[in-house]
């Protein structure tokens, strides 16, 4: 069990640490957007909003990396997966069901499930 906690928070972190290194170093690649992307990217992108969606990302997927601050990244990238959920789901309307999406919920939820006794003390 061990083993698998440590792959899958190296595995869930190294995904964020990309994903938002490419925002940062401006290597993402030119998208088709639909006309309801193209209005919340114009609200979203000029207001700074997304460089600091993509710090806490960055910053949760070093803190995975780390087994000692393991839920402390999860805590940091905890809202952004539900945004990003909500993103994929209200605003660019391909579902919640895209194989990258579901493999970030089932890493985030299998450690949770393992550090449960951890983040037993929010909910009692």
């Amino acid at each position: 069990m061990k083993y698998a906690t440590l792959a899958a928070s190296i595995m869930l972190g190294l995904l964020f640490v990309t994903f938002s290194s490419i925002f940062f170093f401006g290597t993402m690649p030119e998208q088709k957007l639909n006309p309801e992307e193209t209005h919340f990217m114009a609200a979203f992108g000029p207001t700074g909003y997304m460089k600091f969606v993509k710090v806490f990302e960055m910053l949760g997927g070093i803190l995975l990396l780390v087994p000692k601050t393991r839920n402390l990244g999860l805590l940091c990238v905890g809202p952004v997966i539900v945004n990003i959920l909500a993103y994929h789901q209200l605003v660019k309307g391909d579902g919640i069901f895209n194989p990258i999406l579901i493999v970030i919920c089932a890493l985030s939820l299998f450690l949770l499930w393992a550090e449960r006794k951890a983040w037993a003390g929010l909910v009692k």
